[in-house]
């Protein structure tokens, strides 16, 4: 098995722990301001919840895809996919940093 599908897994998990809080926060203010701007980044957030939470159960538990995930993609392919994978973990950190502060 690679390491790469770990790290594809840990980004993508970190990813559902980030856009958690944003919907949270998103879906509070939402409540609070009915605002279309406000509805965007919520729509926004839930998408990017269920793309980030469908790679998971593809990578830890989809019986078909986890195996071939875990045995026949070669390392190139799994490079390219954990560059998006932590790439879009440092955009949704540096969101949700930016809606803490």
């Amino acid at each position: 098995m690679s390491i790469w599908i770990d790290i594809a897994r840990l980004a993508t998990g970190v990813n559902l722990v980030l856009l958690a809080v944003l919907l949270a926060i998103w879906g509070r203010n939402y409540h609070q301001l009915r605002s279309r701007q406000t509805l965007g980044m919520l729509v926004f957030a839930l998408l990017l919840f269920v793309e980030n939470g469908f790679a998971l159960y593809v990578y830890l538990l989809d019986p078909v895809l986890r195996v071939w995930f875990s045995t026949s993609v070669p390392d190139p392919a799994w490079q390219a996919m954990v560059v998006f994978h932590i790439l879009e973990a440092f955009a949704i950190g540096f969101l949700t940093w930016v809606t803490l502060d």
